[in-house]
């Protein structure tokens, strides 16, 4: 992918560097309202996690230049937990000093990486747009980290989506393995589902070709589509809907239900996409 801007030092695996963030300056472009499909999913889905937590204590890593999605990230989870702790991390120094001017309570900003420098263990960590700026081969390794700091019942949320919120995937960890990779898109915004592929998550974007499950999966949402084009007439939720039911039914992993597909969501089991 594209790294301009992007700081050339690399990512150490282990750790931090003599107290040095873990990770790289990367162009951090953002939108207002850019996340509000992931965050969606969050409050909804996954609201138990933040619900049942101990400690609720949430991670925006890497916000970006503005810190506006992370405000929003905050407002939408205060609606779930009044008492979350939202607490954005970026590399890069100037981004947390203009942010720390809208700090308020329960929602801070600090300088960091992947190492996550916030005392205790967050029960959500959001990444979006990060990886997709680094190299495949570094993916595991920063899962690995990321994942290992989670708390009990954690989730870590990788995800890449285009510049106004229209196309957005993300892969859903726990501290053990990836869980599921979800898709959700704006209709009208496209022809074909397949569409997304432009915005996968950096562990699956160059894994679109022959062979992969990937492809694979990509390919049957665009026939189950297809074949529901009758039902266009009702409507983009119902055809969408219908295209979920299909590939259910055909036999993938397919999770929740209407309620969430009607929204152009659709999440599918782990296994089912993960790289050969």
């Amino acid at each position: 992918m594209d790294k301009r801007g992007a700081d050339k030092r690399g990512v150490d695996k282990g750790g931090s560097r003599a107290g040095r963030p873990v990770g790289n300056i990367t162009r951090g472009t953002t939108n207002p309202n850019r996340m509000r499909r992931l965050d969606r999913w969050l409050t909804g889905t996954q609201a138990w996690r933040l619900r049942t937590a101990a400690d609720p204590l949430v991670v925006d890593l890497g916000y970006g230049a503005s810190p506006a999605t992370a405000v929003e990230l905050f407002d939408r989870l205060s609606v779930i937990r009044p008492d979350v702790r939202v607490v954005g991390i970026e590399i890069e120094p100037e981004r947390v000093r203009l942010a720390r001017e809208l700090e308020r309570p329960g929602l801070s900003f600090q300088l960091g990486g992947f190492e996550l420098p916030v005392p205790g263990r967050p029960v959500l960590v959001r990444a979006f747009n990060v990886l997709r700026q680094y190299e495949e081969a570094d993916v595991a390794a920063i899962w690995r980290l990321v994942q290992g700091r989670l708390a009990p019942g954690g989730l870590f949320i990788d995800g890449t989506c285009d510049e106004i919120g229209r196309r957005v995937t993300w892969v859903a960890l726990d501290a053990e393995r990836p869980l599921s990779l979800s898709l959700s898109m704006r209709f009208g915004s496209f022809v074909l589902p397949s569409e997304v592929a432009e915005r996968l998550p950096k562990a699956l974007i160059h894994r679109n070709v022959p062979g992969e499950r990937i492809q694979l999966f990509l390919q049957a949402m665009d026939k189950a589509w297809l074949e529901a084009a009758p039902l266009a007439s009702f409507g983009n939720r119902q055809r969408w809907t219908a295209m979920c039911r299909s590939l259910r039914d055909g036999g993938w992993p397919v999770q929740d239900g209407p309620s969430r597909w009607r929204l152009g969501e659709l999440t599918v089991g782990w296994d089912a996409v993960a790289p050969g």
